[in-house]
């Protein structure tokens, strides 16, 4: 449904976006996460046609983005960082002017009428269909932004921080809406609440210094990134220590401890790829007469996968150049595409 290929954007010397490329499976939602000043923002420009690329390729339904805006765009709803309100306008008359834009010519004003109702109880907007735009709260605004997203009824959603300044009540009412668009429609969400991602997408691409350094579930990135299985025992060593015994175990290849208290230590096993090694461990440890308190995996969490992903070196020093090695003319302009308030 989405298809990038190579897509690279330039400011002069300054490469804002590195030849990124990814595919979004139709019905899919993907997570699509990086630092600020990552590239995110600029690259969901690109893929709505807001803004050109420098080089690459983007296919949105079947569209190409740049040879074919028009075609691509009728198919695509996008929500910005900064929701895109009239505020002089009450949300009913702003979502009916967005439908009259957005939906097709030979649809009546009755059914734009009919639609515009629907996506305000959809978006839990209608309790202000007569308020004015610019008289509601962030967590309003960024809601009705969501529905002129959806008005038109998109094949794509590209979403561009959805749930920000939603209280926790609306966090989870928006974050149940868009998981029920799965299916449906294929959408692309960026957040900086990585839970959000875990609980909405099936995939997630991770970008950082312009390039996409992964793309997988994040399942896959935790067993990719840890490289073996993992354990967390927690042993009553009855003033012993039970290191020794763990190191023995066949297919234990590391341990380290975790924490100690009270005559309990917690301890990190590491074991070899594929090799399950409970029972032994069990065993070795109950055989030494002291007590298995808790044994469980240990999982990477998505922020473990976000922060060693996007904070190591790269091998050779190569990547994208830092903000100091970019003119100052190239940067402020890299800085006002990824929206950023300093600019």
């Amino acid at each position: 449904m989405i298809e990038v290929q190579h897509l690279t954007k330039r400011y002069g010397s300054f490469t804002a976006v590195d030849d990124i490329s990814f595919r979004v499976e139709p019905g899919e939602i993907l997570g699509f996460l990086g630092p600020n000043g990552a590239g995110k923002t600029t690259t969901m420009r690109m893929l709505t046609g807001y803004m050109p690329a420098t080089d690459g390729k983007a296919i949105v339904a079947g569209y190409d983005v740049f040879a074919k805006p028009i075609d691509a765009k009728a198919r695509t709803g996008y929500l910005p960082e900064t929701p895109p309100l009239y505020p002089d306008m009450t949300v009913r008359e702003y979502l009916t002017f967005v439908a009259k834009i957005k939906m097709p010519k030979k649809t009546t004003a009755a059914d734009r009428k009919t639609r515009v109702e629907q996506i305000m109880k959809r978006t839990f907007v209608d309790d202000m269909a007569n308020r004015h735009c610019g008289r509601l709260s962030k967590g309003y605004k960024q809601r009705v932004g969501l529905a002129q997203a959806l008005i038109h009824d998109p094949e794509v959603l590209i979403l561009d921080e959805p749930t920000a300044g939603l209280d926790p009540k609306q966090i989870i009412e928006t974050r149940d809406l868009i998981r029920s668009l799965a299916g449906n429609h294929t959408v692309v969400l960026s957040t900086h609440i990585l839970p959000e991602v875990a609980q909405t997408c099936a995939r997630v691409v991770i970008i950082n210094k312009g390039k996409v350094v992964a793309v997988d579930t994040p399942d896959n990135l935790t067993r990719q990134l840890r490289g073996a299985s993992s354990l967390y025992v927690q042993v009553d060593v009855s003033g012993g220590d039970a290191h020794d015994t763990l190191v023995g175990v066949p297919g234990v290849t590391k341990v380290g401890v975790a924490d100690r208290h009270d005559g309990v230590v917690g301890y990190e096993l590491h074991a070899e790829q594929q090799r399950d090694v409970r029972r032994d461990v069990a065993r070795a440890i109950v055989d030494r007469g002291m007590g298995l308190l808790e044994m469980r995996p240990m999982r990477m969490s998505l922020e473990d996968i976000f922060l060693q992903l996007t904070t190591q070196e790269t091998k050779d020093g190569a990547g994208a150049p830092g903000a100091n090695d970019v003119p100052p003319a190239e940067q402020a302009a890299a800085m006002v595409a990824e929206g950023d308030p300093n600019a």
